[in-house]
C-alpha cells in the first residue's frame, strides 16, 4: 500500500462524464488517479503499473464486471477492487465478494460515500501491513541469527536447532539460570512449521502442586471446590503449536506419570472428566537440574526422562564462552539506550576487562541487568568501572566467583527438606529487605516469578 494520502486509484468506466467527475473528487481528496474506459485498457495498464485500489463499473463495454474482477486480480493480486453498479442488490454484493471484490457502491452515490469506502480500505490495508510487520518482527526476534553469540559452541547449538526445528522431536534444554533456555525454545518454535500456532510456556516450579494438574490438562466444572466452569489446560491451548515446560525437574512425581502418558498416547484427560482429548503439541522442556542424577536418586522418572531427552541441548554458562560477552554488551547497549532514551556509546577498556573477568553466576540475564544499571548510573559517553556494580568491579568482599557461604548445619539434623525451607525463608526475607518490601523487585532479585514469590510467602506464613 502506498503512503497514506498518496494512494493510487484506477477508475474504469465507459461513461466519460462519470470518469471525469470521479477523477476530480479523488484528486481533491489526495489520491493519485488514472482513468480507463474499458476492461481491456484497464488490464493493460495493470500489467505495467501498480494501483492500490481499482474502482470499476459492473457493466463495461467489453466485459462484465464480475468477469473483470478475477482478471484484474490475476494482473495485480494486491489491488483492492470496489465495484460500481446501478443494479445494486444483496445478491449482487455476494457475487462481487465471491469474485474477489472488497466492496461495492450502488449508483448514484455521493462523494462522501465514495471517500468513506476508500478510507475504510486504507485502514484495513494499514492493519494488514502492521500485522505482517509484527509477524516479521517476531520471526526476526527469534531467528537464530538474532540470538547474540560469537562462540563456536553457541553456533553449533544453532545449527543443531536448525536441523531439528522442522521435526516434532521432543527437545530437552539444560543450562544454568539466565543462559537463555526459553529464548532458545521460542527460536525452535518460530523456525518450525508450527510458527503460526501458539507457543505456550509454563514454569513447573512456580505453580502449587495442587493446581499444576489443572493448569496442564484443564478441568471439568465441579471437579473441585473452585471449579465453577470447564477450563482448558495449557496442552489444549497449545494445540498445533509448542508447549514449553520450564523447570521440568520440579514436576511432582504423580504428574510425571500423567505427563508421560500424555506424551506416549498424545492424549490428555481433564481433571474430573472420563473422556480423553487428542492433542497435537510439540514439547520442549528445560531444566537447570541434573535430571540424570535425579533419575538415580528416584526424584525423576527414568521413563519420562528418556521420553523428554530425545534431543538434548546444553547451553553452557557465560563464563565458559567469554567471547560472547563483548557482542552481548554491544547488543544490550543499543537495546537499553533506545529504551531509556540515552546515547552511551561504549564501554571503557577497564570496564570491559572487569566485565570479561566476572564469574556471571546469573549468566546472560545478569549481564543484561548489569549493563542496564550501568547505563542509568554513568554520567559520561562511556560506561566506566565506577558505573558497574561492586561485585563486578571485583571488590574482594563481593567477588561473584567466590564460593557462597554455607549456613552452619547441626549434624543431628541433616534434613534437606528442613534446611531448604530455612534457606528459602532467609533469602526471601533478605530480598524483601533489600527492595524495601517491593515484592515485584524482590522476585527479580530471587530470580523467580512474582507469582511464585506470592505462593512462597503464603506457604511460609510471611504475608
Amino acid at each position: 500500500m502506498s503512503e497514506l494520502g498518496n494512494l493510487t486509484v484506477l477508475v474504469v468506466d465507459d461513461d466519460a462524464s462519470l470518469r471525469s467527475s470521479l477523477s476530480e473528487i479523488l484528486k481533491q481528496a489526495g489520491y493519485l488517479v488514472e482513468v480507463r474506459s474499458s476492461a481491456a485498457e484497464a488490464l493493460h495498464i495493470l500489467r505495467t503499473a501498480r494501483f492500490d485500489i481499482v474502482l470499476c463499473d459492473l457493466k463495461l463495454p467489453d466485459m462484465d464486471g464480475l468477469e473483470f474482477i478475477p482478471r484484474c486480480r490475476e494482473a495485480d493480486p494486491k489491488s483492492v477492487i470496489v465495484l460500481m453498479t446501478a443494479f445494486g442488490s444483496s445478491e449482487m454484493a455476494i457475487k462481487a465478494m465471491r469474485a474477489g471484490a472488497y466492496d461495492y457502491l450502488s449508483k448514484p452515490f455521493s462523494p462522501d460515500e465514495l471517500i468513506l469506502t476508500l478510507k475504510k480500505i486504507e485502514e484495513r490495508e494499514q492493519l494488514l501491513e502492521e500485522n505482517e510487520a509484527l509477524k516479521s518482527a517476531i520471526t526476526q526476534k527469534y531467528n537464530f541469527s538474532n540470538i547474540i553469540a560469537e562462540s563456536s559452541v553457541m553456533k553449533d547449538i544453532f545449527e543443531t536447532v536448525k536441523r531439528l526445528a522442522n521435526f516434532n522431536t521432543t527437545v530437552l534444554i539444560t543450562g544454568e539460570s539466565g543462559t537463555g533456555k526459553e529464548l532458545l525454545a521460542k527460536a525452535i518454535h518460530h523456525n518450525s512449521p508450527r510458527r503460526g500456532r501458539p507457543f505456550v510456556a509454563i514454569n513447573c516450579g512456580a505453580i502449587p502442586e495442587n493446581l499444576m494438574e489443572s493448569e496442564l490438562f484443564g478441568h471439568k466444572k465441579g471437579a473441585f471446590t473452585d471449579a465453577t466452569r470447564d477450563k482448558k489446560g495449557l496442552f489444549e491451548e497449545a494445540t498445533g503449536g509448542t508447549i514449553f515446560l520450564d523447570e521440568i525437574g520440579e514436576l511432582p512425581a504423580h504428574l510425571q506419570v500423567k505427563l508421560l502418558r500424555a506424551l506416549q498416547e498424545q492424549q490428555i484427560r481433564r481433571v474430573g472428566d472420563e473422556a480423553t482429548i487428542d492433542i497435537d503439541v510439540r514439547v520442549v522442556a528445560a531444566t537447570l537440574r541434573n535430571l540424570e542424577d535425579d533419575v538415580q536418586t528416584g526424584r525423576f522418572r527414568e521413563d519420562l526422562f528418556y521420553r523428554l531427552n530425545v534431543v538434548s541441548i546444553n547451553i553452557p554458562p557465560l563464563r565458559e564462552r567469554r567471547e560472547d560477552i563483548p557482542v552481548l554488551i554491544e547488543h544490550f547497549l543499543k537495546k537499553h539506550n533506545k529504551r531509556l532514551g540515552l546515547s552511551i556509546k561504549s564501554v571503557t577498556p577497564e570496564a570491559m576487562k572487569a566485565l570479561m573477568e566476572h564469574f556471571w553466576k546469573g549468566n546472560v540475564r545478569e549481564l543484561e541487568n548489569c549493563i542496564e544499571r550501568a547505563l542509568v548510573l554513568t554520567e559520561s559517553e562511556s560506561v566506566d568501572v565506577d558505573s558497574l556494580a561492586e561485585a563486578v568491579r571485583g571488590a574482594p568482599e563481593a567477588r561473584a566467583d567466590a564460593a557462597p557461604a554455607l549456613p552452619e548445619i547441626n549434624e543431628d539434623n541433616l534434613s534437606i527438606k528442613q534446611h531448604a525451607r530455612s534457606l528459602e525463608i532467609s533469602l526471601i526475607l533478605k530480598a524483601l529487605k533489600k527492595t524495601s518490601g517491593n515484592r515485584t523487585r524482590a522476585a527479580k532479585v530471587l530470580e523467580i516469578s512474582h507469582r511464585a514469590l506470592l505462593y512462597k510467602l503464603k506457604e511460609y506464613g510471611l504475608t
